[in-house]
């Protein structure tokens, strides 16, 4: 009887890349689309995204490799700033122009402060209920699924916070809006619902990701930079374009630890800090010596008696 073939580890193929690659993300792919094209030009053996956007969408999407994967729940979580242009006068099922049209209706002859008083009701907290197209799960499966079979399900409204709804242009049956959210927030409910409020219905024609978190556009590449990048230069001039890890929390408070308390935090105990928050989440790093700079460890969270315990820590040095 021949032997049965060895086991292939496949989670250790390709290089330990560490870091955050901030991807333009191009129209017409999905994240994950994205993700795997970029794992594959650098061949890392780990990465992960940081929050989907639709194939119709483009812009931020922050990409972690190795370590820095420990800290993608933290983009996750974060606030996002989005740039949605808007098609008064048309309902299609998915509220973005993937769907089909399913209502057409005349736009009326909007004022300036009738976009207002009917954005007025959506800025701060307010309640959504997700559309079915959406990647939300539900006993596993993803809505958008059950919409493309046709079956629609009762969903939850969820509470989100819209923190900025601006109008940046108003052609008279289009908008460009420019917002700022919480997580979970869903643009394409947010336009089918102001486009119910008009009396018209509204749609999603377009939409750009300009901030997640910490991270905006400016240092943002795309697919084809990085395709040309390595044609050229190899995988050194793509890892010059990783953030560090800490990069991801780098509006929280930050700590240094001597080498000996470094020690103690890595070993998962939590330490003693002078100079400390009374609460919330740190970053810590040990402190600088001769030989090399300040090392980021991880993250850690203060506790009711004033230590600081490890939440999550780095393997190997990601500065």
């Amino acid at each position: 009887m021949p032997k049965p073939a060895p086991r292939v580890n496949r989670r250790n193929r390709g290089r330990q890349v560490d870091g955050v690659l901030i991807l333009d993300k191009p129209e017409g792919i999905t994240s994950n689309g994205a993700l795997q094209t970029a794992k594959r030009l650098f061949d890392a053996n780990k990465a992960g995204h940081t929050g989907s956007l639709d194939p119709l969408a483009t812009g931020l999407l922050p990409l972690c490799f190795g370590e820095a994967t420990k800290f993608s729940q933290f983009l996750l979580d974060a606030n996002k700033q989005y740039r949605a242009r808007v098609k008064l006068g048309v309902t299609t099922d998915s509220g973005d122009s993937d769907g089909k049209v399913i209502a057409e209706a005349p736009v009326p002859n909007l004022s300036a402060a009738d976009l207002e008083a009917a954005m007025v009701g959506f800025r701060g907290p307010i309640e959504q209920v997700p559309s079915m197209f959406s990647a939300l799960k539900v006993n596993g499966q993803p809505l958008y699924k059950l919409a493309h079979q046709g079956i629609e399900i009762e969903r939850q409204s969820r509470p989100v916070t819209i923190f900025k709804l601006d109008v940046e242009e108003f052609t008279g049956t289009e908008l460009v809006l420019n917002i700022t959210c919480s997580k979970g927030t869903y643009v394409r409910t947010l336009a089918e619902d102001l486009g119910k409020v008009l009396g018209c219905g509204a749609h999603v024609i377009g939409l750009r990701r300009l901030a997640s978190g910490p991270f905006n556009l400016e240092r943002a590449v795309t697919l084809g930079q990085l395709e040309d990048l390595k044609a050229a230069q190899g995988y050194a001039a793509l890892d010059q374009l990783l953030l560090p890890a800490s990069e991801v929390v780098r509006d929280w408070p930050a700590l240094e630890l001597s080498l000996m308390t470094a020690a103690y935090f890595q070993q998962g105990q939590a330490v003693q800090i002078s100079r400390a928050p009374t609460s919330g989440w740190v970053r810590i790093f040990s402190e600088a010596t001769d030989k090399q700079d300040a090392t980021f460890l991880g993250v850690g969270e203060i506790l009711e008696d004033g230590r600081v315990t490890p939440r999550r820590l780095v393997v190997a040095s990601t500065n």
